[in-house]
């Protein structure tokens, strides 16, 4: 399984206005691994960036101004993305600028090159719904530092957002180990012997802990529109007290 991490940083926020992209990040995992095999780039944009922009990433124009542009390295970056998941935070922002950048250099929007776009953000939505959601507070959730982010980077931030995108989505597997003809624990080869259930202790919610449940239920039924598989678990149960 390929995926590819990417973020850009542009001139401005629309590029239906004119402003174009000045950097490309792309960090690649494979089978959920880094692999060091990145791609960064720096693009002249023929234009100054805006005021709020260039207060975001520091990419001047006389630092762009003898860099590539994009048509120079189009055909390098859809050979790097081919075929892969692209995951990006907020998607929809990075695609609409390369869907403009790729029209202008005579090719076809991005999703005919890659399987699939997957934005990050929606997803950390779902998990969190009603919190902060933002690269920065999503790094502060899960233990990931950024206290080297000063400033905005197309490579830096794709570094972060594949960390935070293997913490969001690292789950387990199975719930049992595998166990073979023999009752041998798989690989491991260790024997699973009969287990007595009486032994373990059992430690009852209290009415707080049932009143936070409860709250964490709303708020992730209301996320899902009135979904939750909780719920839906414990209807019987409600209708035979």
């Amino acid at each position: 399984m390929r995926q590819i991490i990417f973020d850009t940083e542009t001139t401005g926020l629309d590029p239906v206005q004119g402003h174009r992209i000045v950097e490309i990040g792309c960090v690649e995992l494979i089978n959920r691994s880094a692999t060091g095999n990145n791609l960064h780039i720096y693009l002249n944009p023929d234009r100054d960036s805006d005021p709020e922009a260039l207060a975001v990433h520091g990419l001047t124009t006389e630092f762009l101004a003898d860099k590539p542009r994009f048509a120079d390295v189009a055909a390098q970056f859809l050979e790097f993305i081919r075929d892969a998941e692209l995951i990006a935070h907020n998607a929809s922002f990075d695609v609409k600028f390369f869907n403009a950048e790729l029209a202008r250099a005579g090719h076809g929007e991005i999703a005919q090159y890659c399987t699939q776009i997957t934005d990050s953000l929606l997803h950390a939505r779902t998990l969190y719904p009603g919190k902060r959601n933002s690269l920065d507070a999503l790094c502060d959730r899960h233990g990931i530092s950024n206290a080297h982010r000063t400033l905005h980077g197309a490579l830096l931030d794709s570094q972060l957002l594949a960390e935070v995108w293997l913490a969001m989505t690292r789950g387990q597997d199975a719930l049992l180990i595998d166990v073979d003809d023999a009752g041998q624990g798989g690989a491991a080869g260790i024997a699973l012997g009969s287990f007595d259930g009486s032994v373990l202790q059992v430690q009852a919610a209290d009415a707080d802990e049932l009143a936070e449940h409860e709250q964490y239920l709303a708020s992730l039924d209301k996320s899902v529109g009135g979904a939750c598989v909780w719920r839906a678990l414990d209807a019987p149960a409600l209708a035979n007290t």
